[in-house]
């Protein structure tokens, strides 16, 4: 199932689309607001976003924009009133990757959105993402609220096993299990902690990274 966010502050359009879509085998999550929509795609990356221009909180090109400096090939949709050639112009320098003015027929809009999933492919599966912390798979980077963090590769391998684990508590035995000795390092309880101190300061002792008490450590979303 395909994924998408539809940032839209009309209920009336935002439902219709959100029902037939969902009609189609996509899962659609609707923000009222950009600032929802930010949180939203904080926690977590969809596989496409549908976006208005004219929200109560602010301009559709400026969330656009700011997607598109933190998560390259998410594609974006424009879904608009706006027609004039000047407002297109701009969405589309503004990073979308299509643009759909209002009123239009839900079938065009599934097609459009089918045409370019083909080429983008699921982008979903590249990023993992945390509160602030993000994680590029695809480019191997790790960013902390805009700022790229470099990581070792012990320490790399240490944060994506927990982030491909979000909401879940691992155990200190699966961390060392899956990350030193599935590659043949065997390492022992100490080397596990050290790394983690590491880890931490160097993402600024995320609140979103949980050490669970006798147990292991847990990364969940706490914003």
């Amino acid at each position: 199932m395909v994924d998408l966010y539809y940032i839209e502050d009309d209920p009336g359009i935002a439902w219709i689309v959100k029902e037939y879509l969902e009609q189609k085998n996509f899962k659609v999550t609707i923000c009222e607001t950009l600032a929802q929509a930010g949180q939203a795609l904080k926690q977590h990356v969809p596989s496409l976003v549908l976006l208005d221009w004219n929200m109560p909180d602010g301009h559709g090109d400026s969330l656009c924009q700011w997607i598109r400096r933190n998560w390259k090939e998410l594609p974006v949709i424009f879904l608009t009133v706006r027609g004039d050639c000047a407002d297109i112009v701009s969405g589309f320098g503004s990073g979308a990757d299509d643009y759909i003015v209002k009123p239009f027929e839900l079938e065009i809009l599934h097609s459009r959105i089918l045409a370019l999933l083909r080429r983008t492919g699921n982008v979903a599966e590249q990023y993992l993402s945390c509160d602030g912390i993000r994680m590029d798979l695809n480019r191997h980077t790790v960013f902390c609220h805009s700022e790229e963090i470099l990581l070792s590769r012990a320490e790399y391998q240490l944060l994506l096993y927990l982030m491909q684990n979000k909401g879940k508590t691992v155990t200190r035995e699966n961390i060392l299990e899956q990350v030193w000795d599935a590659n043949g390092n065997y390492v022992n309880n100490n080397t596990l902690t050290v790394t983690m101190k590491r880890l931490r300061d160097k993402l600024y002792q995320p609140e979103c990274l949980k050490t669970v008490r006798s147990v292991g450590y847990r990364m969940e979303d706490t914003l």
